[in-house]
């Protein structure tokens, strides 16, 4: 592949556990799988819906899904579906830092300091275009601002303490299109007093949806937890080769699972933007609570409903 090509690439996260939603999955499922492996839309996983999205801007080859090795189970037979390399298979999960890094090197390896969409696969879109409009939008202005990184912020309904909130600007920047600005300062799950605060402020849920050329992903780690960087180093080392994932199960074995928006996001406001987006029917489907929700403001019924009454995991 051509290094020097500006491209857009998208790394689609899938690697976690799903822990709070396992009440509603296993019952759908019948088995314990991560809720991104779960129909959760007849027929349709959570990682189909996002890899769906995916395409409506980035070229499936170009296209990276993180996942974790002890689910090999539940992803295993999507890997003939991805590009060579493209399948990044983490030895454990260990928090969305190293879920982050470890992908942002792999397409750095492939493809060289491309600007790149962070999609995780636990949202609900009923929109999908509009919401890739925003994505799209933001890979224009990392293009012109290449050490930035802008951050989806959704426009928030209620006092949510479970999200990472975007305490914006007061004034948009000049730039057409969306609404962009400035980020203040980056409060990860804040308690309810505070989300209360926040809300009446107008700031923003951080959707986790990020948009950013790979270096700037990196420098951002580097500036806020360097010894992170550090201990990839080997990893990095061994991209691509027979070696790799030898190399990452030593270098997993070490790390310290970390949040990215606690521990990253947080201590680098000056390196992030944030685009408004509203009217796109965004959910993080998290809790049965929020997937019981949204399915009931949009009135769609997938075909477990009928044996699962819609107030029994509110």
């Amino acid at each position: 592949m051509n290094p020097h090509r500006r491209d857009p690439w998208a790394i689609i996260l899938a690697g976690g556990e799903g822990l709070r939603l396992r009440s509603l999955t296993q019952k759908i499922a019948g088995d314990p799988r991560p809720k991104q492996f779960c129909a959760l839309l007849d027929g349709e996983t959570m990682l189909d819906r996002t890899r769906r999205r995916a395409h409506l801007l980035v070229r499936p080859d170009r296209q990276v899904a993180v996942v974790t090795k002890t689910h090999r189970e539940y992803f295993g037979e999507l890997e003939p579906e991805f590009a060579p390399g493209s399948l990044v298979v983490q030895p454990a999960n260990q928090g969305t830092v190293a879920g982050i890094v470890y992908p942002v090197m792999r397409v750095q390896h492939l493809a060289g300091d491309v600007p790149i969409a962070i999609l995780p696969s636990d949202h609900d879109v009923t929109d999908d275009r509009a919401f890739m409009d925003h994505v799209e939008k933001a890979l224009e202005l990392v293009r012109k601002l290449p050490g930035q990184v802008v951050l989806l912020g959704i426009e928030a309904e209620t006092p949510e303490t479970e999200y990472g909130w975007i305490e914006p600007s007061n004034l948009p920047l000049a730039v057409d299109g969306p609404l962009v600005f400035e980020v203040r300062r980056f409060w990860e799950k804040p308690s309810a007093p505070l989300a209360r605060v926040l809300f009446e402020r107008r700031c923003l849920w951080n959707s986790f949806v990020m948009v950013g050329c790979a270096s700037a992903f990196l420098d951002c780690v580097n500036t806020a937890v360097p010894d992170v960087l550090v201990s990839f180093a080997p990893l990095r080392r061994a991209l691509g080769t027979a070696e790799e994932a030898a190399v990452a199960e030593k270098v997993y074995a070490d790390l310290t699972p970390l949040s990215f928006g606690a521990r990253v996001l947080a201590r680098v406001p000056e390196r992030l933007l944030a685009i408004r987006v509203k009217d796109v029917g965004w959910s993080d489907w998290g809790h049965p609570a929020r997937v019981m929700a949204s399915l009931r403001r949009t009135g769609r019924h997938p075909c477990w409903l009928k044996q699962e009454p819609l107030a029994s995991t509110a």
